[in-house]
């Protein structure tokens, strides 16, 4: 991609111009960004010698500038423009002039939002509903945002996307070293960064200094920044003269220090670095975003501030301190605590960095990038699963140790703290069978004995059931998991019986599931019922004499059935009152199982079901886009009185489900709409999902754990990883598919186990 950022840039003195830079560069350091640029505002008077990346500006009173520029970015061949708006940056009444360029782009444009006002002018709203139905999608850094553009703006729920201001990726430390090198020794300092303006509140920390001093008498507060460039034009030094005045009347010289400059940024992380508590005192609610409180945050220093609406979102679990406005005496008395009680400020800063660890500039500028691809693709009508992305393994490689898979993930890093799970390492054994016959990889012949063993070792006798749940110490957390997941095994070591590449393997799993088979009979989950079909459904043909195996079989998808026959009505066709996981499942166990077995009645009723499912799981089209798999959420599920499922959080379970179902489908009604229904769900994976947001990141074969209302989880867990595998896997096999019968048929034992092998 190609992608150029209007907003102001360095050396230009603003939070904007620290944003923007900051953002082009971590996103042309990604390795699918072709080139970045940065079309820069100029303020009236400025003169600044740009970087190489600035490769246009603009006058800010020049209403042909803007126009020249959205030239010089069609003319480029940009992909996509991205705004930073805020309304002083651009020229008119309430910065109108920055519309015509909005009008003239023929690109895709994303506008960062980083002021919303709740009470707008007539012309600042005026100006915001143009860019508002301008925009593809538009960015706010706090949920406080999204909510005002909604309920004051009317703005697409749809449109807003949350990505929360980035913020360096430094190691956490503590102040001693940097307090040394910059000569606060034996000091406990405050700090307040930025550029200086009344609303900064910074009389209020100056008033809490007395306070403060009676408990740290060696307490120094630092104010770094120089006077906002329009306050210095207007009125000169006169805010700072009158906080220097202040200082002097209580008496608070040597404990209050000004310095007066913008400082570069190894100077600013150096300076946050020495602080013992960063405080933002500002005096109104309404400030949406503020960048020096999220790079303090992210540095892991201890936060005191006034609760202004960023504020309010980031310092919560103890990560920060909120006091009242305009309140010297609170704000003197948290800071002063903090200080003298070392445990629970180093705890403070800990949680504080712990807590923003997603929103490094490397992570946001992959929202960012992800966003942009995902409103790339929609212009382009492609479709998102049409052409099938590689295999990536190196994910599953490094989810993996000698053990078996990792349950968790954090971001992408295995989680030893939860340790594994039988229901993950039966998965990855399906995934291991499922490769061995489509594509052997080398890798996975040293794999799929260590999930085998895991399996192995998860057996109780003396309980006749799988245990699930073990600790990364290797001691087994319970003396039985659940139905479902021994009815997931088994379906692992049907499909491992069938494998003829390993005969070994195959008799191990032949006598595991015939050892762990009976105790389905006493089960009550459907789920666990439907698990075990699809083991039966690859463990009879190849074990055609096992007539026990073959008569269970059809006692399971009976009762499957009967459920079915009991609880559906005419608006309502499902085994249960609720929709829950793993959903297509069911209907795919019918499908399966009645092919198999000849049974008409049987197929006929895992189709009906599938295609209801596919229509509660298919969100209404959007103007301009197809129709987009929408996966029931897990916040609720869907009960049967109601009108829609929920529809977050979005898991990655019910896409390959989906997939699988949709596979089995197409063997016994080609004619059929599964083929487009499976396409759809994978695309879910690939971004053409309610927040357009990839899901997948194709290099490496992770799988986000889901899409909650405003993000996607970040974590990469196992669960995740083996559903977009496996679903590729099933992609891959219905596109190599042949299809030729044109109408419903039942399909042997052996016809079936082919099509859905081959």
């Amino acid at each position: 991609m190609r992608i150029a950022f209007i907003g102001n840039a360095l050396p230009r003195r603003c939070g904007i111009a620290t944003f923007t830079t900051d953002l082009e560069l971590a996103v042309r350091s990604l390795d699918d960004v072709a080139q970045t640029a940065i079309i820069a505002m100029c303020d009236p008077g400025g003169q600044y010698a740009f970087p190489p990346h600035v490769r246009w500006s603009i006058a800010e009173e020049d209403a042909g500038g803007y126009l020249a520029a959205a030239d010089f970015i069609n003319g480029q061949n940009f992909d996509v423009a991205c705004l930073q708006h805020e309304f002083g940056i651009f020229g008119g009444e309430a910065g109108e002039l920055v519309l015509g360029l909005i009008a003239a782009l023929r690109v895709p444009l994303f506008t960062t939002l980083h002021t919303v006002l709740d009470s707008p002018t007539s012309a600042q709203r005026a100006v915001i509903d143009t860019i508002l139905a301008a925009s593809a999608r538009v960015v706010v850094m706090a949920q406080e945002g999204r909510r005002v553009l909604i309920d004051c703006y009317g703005a697409d729920p749809e449109k807003i996307l949350v990505i929360p201001h980035g913020i360096p990726d430094v190691p956490l430390v503590i102040p001693q070293g940097a307090k040394e090198r910059l000569g606060f020794a034996g000091r406990r300092v405050i700090l307040t960064f930025g550029l200086i303006s009344p609303n900064k509140g910074i009389e209020t920390m100056i008033e809490a200094m007395p306070v403060v001093l009676e408990q740290a008498p060696d307490t120094i507060y630092v104010v770094m920044g120089a006077t906002h460039p329009v306050l210095l034009r207007e009125t000169g030094e006169t805010y700072r003269d009158s906080l220097i005045s202040r200082v002097h009347e209580l008496n608070l010289d040597g404990h209050v220090l000004f310095l007066n400059r913008f400082v570069d940024r190894p100077e600013l992380l150096e300076h946050i670095a020495m602080c013992d508590v960063y405080v933002t005192p500002y005096l109104v609610k309404s400030q949406m975003t503020s960048g020096t409180l999220a790079y303090s945050h992210g540095m892991g220093r201890p936060v005191v501030s006034t609760p202004y609406w960023h504020a309010e979102e980031l310092l919560t679990n103890g990560s920060g301190i909120l006091v009242p406005f305009g309140d010297p005496d609170a704000l003197g008395a948290a800071v002063a605590d903090l200080l003298i009680d070392d445990e629970a400020r180093l705890a403070m800063g800990g949680k504080a960095y712990a807590a923003s660890r997603a929103t490094t500039w490397g992570n946001s500028a992959r929202r960012y990038r992800d966003a942009f691809r995902a409103e790339l693709r929609r212009r382009c009508g492609k479709a998102s699963a049409s052409a099938l992305p590689p295999l990536a393994l190196g994910h599953f490689a490094a989810m993996c140790d000698d053990t078996g898979m990792f349950q968790h993930a954090v971001y992408g890093i295995a989680d030893r703290n939860h340790g594994y799970c039988i229901d993950d390492n039966a998965r990855a054994l399906l995934l291991c069978c499922g490769m061995a016959i489509d594509a052997p990889v080398p890798s996975f012949e040293t794999m799929t004995p260590r999930f085998a063993a895991f399996i192995q070792h998860a057996w109780n006798p003396d309980q006749g059931r799988f245990r699930n749940f073990m600790g990364f110490d290797r001691r087994w957390l319970e003396p039985a998991g659940s139905e479902d997941s021994h009815g997931r095994t088994l379906w692992a070591l049907g499909a491992a019986s069938a494998g003829t590449n390993d005969p070994v393997l195959a008799q191990w799993a032949t006598a595991m599931f015939t050892s762990a088979l009976a105790s389905v009979e006493a089960f009550t989950s459907p789920r666990a019922w439907a698990f075990t079909l699809l083991g039966l459904a690859a463990f009879c043909p190849a074990h055609p004499n096992g007539s026990e195996a073959k008569g269970f079989r059809l006692e399971l998808a009976i009762r499957l059935e009967n459920l079915l026959l009991q609880c559906e009505s005419p608006d309502w066709l499902w085994f249960e009152d609720r929709l829950s996981y793993d959903n297509a499942r069911l209907c795919e166990a019918l499908i399966v199982t009645g092919a198999a077995i000849g049974a008409d009645h049987l197929v006929t009723q895992g189709l009906r079901t599938l295609r209801w499912l596919t229509g509660i799981q298919t969100a209404p089209a959007r103007p301009g886009q197809d129709a987009h798999f929408r996966p029931v959420g897990s916040q609720g599920f869907m009960l049967r009185h109601r009108e829609h499922p929920l529809p977050f959080d979005q898991q990655p379970v019910e896409a390959c489900a989906t997939i699988a179902a949709c596979l089995a489908a197409i063997t016994v009604d080609p004619a059929g709409e599964w083929k487009r229904e499976a396409l759809r769900a994978f695309a879910w994976f690939m971004g053409e999902n309610d927040l357009e947001v990839p899901l997948v990141d194709s290099d490496t074969g992770s799988c986000r754990d889901g899409l909650h209302p405003d993000r996607a989880n970040e974590n990469r867990g196992a669960e995740s990883l083996l559903a977009y595998l496996l679903a590729l896997v099933d992609m891959r096999r219905i596109e190599r598919m042949d299809v030729t019968v044109s109408t419903l048929r039942p399909l042997d034992a052996a016809s079936l186990h082919n099509q859905l092998s081959n």
